[in-house]
This record gives C-alpha cells, structure tokens and sequence, in this order.
C-alpha cells in the first residue's frame, strides 16, 4: 500500500527522472590513456542506463587549491569522484569535503587486500575515505651488461648483498649505483626496513623521529650505499634528472621507478634491451625492502547529488577488472596484492609489485605536505653525507619536522 502511494504521488516519476543525469569524474592527465577512459565509459554507462558519465582530465599543477575550491561549492555542476595523490587525501578529509566510504571499503571492497601504501594514506581519525587505484613504487634499475662483465649472475636478495655487489661494481670509469644525497623517499625505505619512522603520533601530537636508532640505522644504509657512486650530496634525483646521468655515462644502478627506462632508452637507444629491474632488497633474503608507494586514490565529494552513481564509479573503477586493465595498459601496480600476478609478464612492473606488497605511504595527516615544502629530511641527509653527526643532524632535523607537524602551526 506504502509503494503505490508513494507512486501517486509522483516519486516514481522522480526516480525516473533522477536517473537521468550525469556523475562527473576528475581524472589527471596521463593516469589512464585514452583508449582506457573510453572502454570504461561505454561498458559503465551500458551497464547503468540513463547515466551519462563524464570524465574530465585535470593538471597536477595548481590542483590542490582546485580540488579544495570543489569540495567547498555547492556542489552543481562540480566532480562528484575525483582522483587524488595518495598522500593528499588526509587534508581533504580534514576539512570536511570527502564522503566517508569506510562501510563499502569493508564489506564490499576488500580493504584488507589493498596495499598498505595506498590504503594507509586514504583514512583519516580511523575512517577510509581514499579508496586506492593504482600503485607505482622504486626499483632498482640496472644494466645488465654491466653485471656481467662484473661476473654478477644474479640480483641480490640482501641489503647486504646489494651492497657487496655495488662496491664491486664502483671501479675504473664505473659508478656502482648513483644516488642522490637528497633521495629522501629511498631514505624513508630504508628507515622503515628497520622497523623506524619519519614521525609517530602520540595523542594528539605528531613527532618526528628521524633520531631514533631503528631511523639512524637506515641512514647509516644510505650513506655506505650512496658512496658506492658519485651522486651529489647537496641535490636531489631530478637535479639534474638520474634518467639523463643514467644514459649518459657507465652507471650500473639506479633507484627508481620502471617508467624511467623509457626516458633512459630514448635518451640513449645503444641501452635498449640492457636494462634489467629488481625490487629494493630488504634485510633477509625472504622479502623485499620496505618502499614509498606512490600512486592514487579515488574520492567522493561530500558535496555530491548523485551519490550512489558516484560510488559505483569508484566500485567499478577500484575493482578487480577495470584495475587489472589500468595496470596492464599502464604498467601500474594493482590496488590489491592479490592481483599482482595479472602483470607478471613483464619485469619492471613484476619487481615494482613485489616490494609493493611492502609499500609504505607518509605520515597521515594533512600537515605533512608543510614538510615536504621545508624538507628538513634533504638538509638532513647532506649535512650526514658531507660528514656531520647523525645523531646531532637527527635530532636537530627531527625537532623540525615536530615543529612543522604541529595542527595549531602556521
């Protein structure tokens, strides 16, 4: 009886009506190809009639401010799913501008198989609000040709390994690795591998702790690993860019991400089919080394009306079928562990998503963008490699990020 008074009042005519209208996706440019976009919008729209999706691609430049400027409207006209930087989500959050999806994560989503890296970064005050999608972590990428006239006959399994092989490498005209001083996310790895932190949360209060001994030890790693080469201690891997070092001179090994091989052969084509990738090592033989796991997630925006569509588009796009294909289409590593052996044909994404099963995000909370800007955690790392106390620079670099961590800072 409820049901048809309800349609003589008209709501099914409603229904019908609201049925009708469009869910709008922010993707960035170069997360997914084209030929992707449009495989995924015909087969979502055919299997929701009357839904016309339609999806924008944005820039990275400027797209925090945008992204925030979204959230904050009224919603008409503005993303109702949007893709983010994994460890963007917990500024958004705080704020109030995503819709909590810790219900459908759980129960329908397979939170507990989503890598670490992705999933950790997307909660905020225990709540998931980031829903991961895809994964790109550090390798090692290193020349195969090099190893072999070096007698090498396989990757190392080890840290220690990894860094008896490198020195062996590091002779005449050869770097063993090039490492930048300032390298800061293979640093994080490494600190993790012991089992530290870049900061920890006691109570309401962020710390950093770069001047725990589990973090001075992986430190310690860096710097006998970084000396097996001629990075410069004073800059970062973009300056100048290790792709363009890489290709010009006899380098044995970088740490990066696979993708880089591309920029490598195109710069110097005499390297194609030279190039090999093996995960980070990590302490014992049985696992990989600990690494930054770097990649998206996808949002709601609370301030949505089409809600339910705006769900089964991050359903759909997070799900196995559609996750598998990005990461085939894009030599990405999937949202799941599970899933890493739909890209095990090729090798420098099978190596990202070994150590990606040990992949580490941030600190999560929406403060930890102000370190990124200040990075302490660079001047740090040259002030030890030019010679200079751990423990001293440590603790000195530790009470900064505090200081930058800190809610009621500027």
């Amino acid at each position: 009886m409820s049901a048809a008074l309800l349609s003589g009042c008209g709501l099914v005519a409603r229904e019908d009506a609201a049925e009708q209208r469009s869910v709008t996706v922010w993707l960035m440019k170069d997360s997914a190809s084209k030929d992707f976009v449009d495989r995924f919008t015909e087969e979502f729209e055919g299997d929701h009639p009357g839904l016309d999706l339609q999806v924008r691609i944005q820039q990275w430049t400027g797209i925090g401010e945008k992204v925030r400027a979204a959230l904050k409207a009224d919603g008409t006209g503005g993303p109702d799913v949007i893709e983010v930087g994994n460890t963007q989500v917990p500024q958004y959050a705080e704020d109030g501008g995503l819709l909590d999806l810790t219900l459908e994560s759980m129960r329908d989503w397979g939170l507990r198989d989503w890598l670490p890296g992705l999933a950790e970064p997307g909660q905020w005050m225990s709540r998931q609000y980031g829903v991961p999608w895809y994964a790109a972590n550090r390798v090692v990428v290193y020349r195969k040709d090099l190893f072999e006239r070096a007698g090498i006959t396989a990757p190392p399994r080890t840290q220690q390994e990894w860094l008896d092989i490198t020195e062996r490498l590091d002779t005449g005209g050869t770097q063993g690795i090039y490492l930048a001083g300032q390298d800061w996310y293979t640093l994080a790895g490494f600190i993790w591998e012991e089992g530290g932190e870049l900061a920890r949360q006691r109570g309401a209060v962020w710390q950093g702790t770069l001047d725990s001994a589990a973090a001075l030890r992986g430190m310690d790693y860096y710097r006998r690993l970084q000396a097996l080469g001629d990075g410069p201690v004073d800059a970062d891997e973009e300056h100048p860019p290790q792709a363009g070092v890489f290709a010009g001179g006899q380098v044995a090994q970088i740490v990066a991400v696979p993708g880089l091989a591309r920029a490598i052969v195109e710069q110097n084509p005499e390297l194609e089919g030279k190039l090999g990738f093996f995960p980070v090592p990590g302490k014992s033989a049985g696992a990989p080394g600990a690494v930054f796991t770097g990649g998206s997630d996808l949002v709601v925006a609370k301030n949505t009306d089409a809600r339910e569509a705006a769900v089964a588009v991050v359903e759909a796009l997070a799900g196995e079928k559609w996750n598998t294909e990005l990461a085939r289409a894009m030599n990405y590593v999937p949202n799941k562990k599970s899933l890493a052996a739909a890209v095990a044909g090729e090798e420098g994404v099978t190596a990202m998503a070994a150590g990606a099963a040990r992949g580490r995000a941030t600190p999560t909370t929406p403060r930890w963008g102000a370190v990124e800007a200040d990075n302490p955690i660079k001047e740090y790392m040259t002030a030890v490699l030019k010679g200079g106390d751990a423990a001293t620079e440590a603790r000195r670099a530790s009470e900064r990020v505090t200081d930058l961590l800190d809610l009621d800072g500027e």
